[in-house]
């Protein structure tokens, strides 16, 4: 579901262009999975300390990791 900014002939999706999602590393720390699914900080990291993210979070140590591919596959830009 893209969504148009503005003027740019680039499509954004929820604040990061399909270029920028497509060159994610494996996996992403949690704000730019939140960015790239619109979510707001507070909301994102309350997801996923309840196991309720839209994709697969892991947990490594203090730090959320969101799974690119599975990040990439909700937004409908898996390969």
């Amino acid at each position: 579901m893209p969504v148009s900014s503005g003027s740019s002939s680039t499509a954004r999706v929820k604040g990061l262009t399909r270029e920028e999602l497509l060159a994610l590393p494996a996996a992403v720390d949690l704000d730019t999975g939140n960015r790239a699914l619109g979510l707001g900080r507070s909301k994102g990291y309350e997801l996923a300390k309840r196991g309720e993210y839209p994709c697969r979070v892991l947990r490594l140590g203090n730090a959320y990791r969101v799974v690119t591919a599975d990040l990439l596959g909700l937004l409908g830009l898996a390969a």
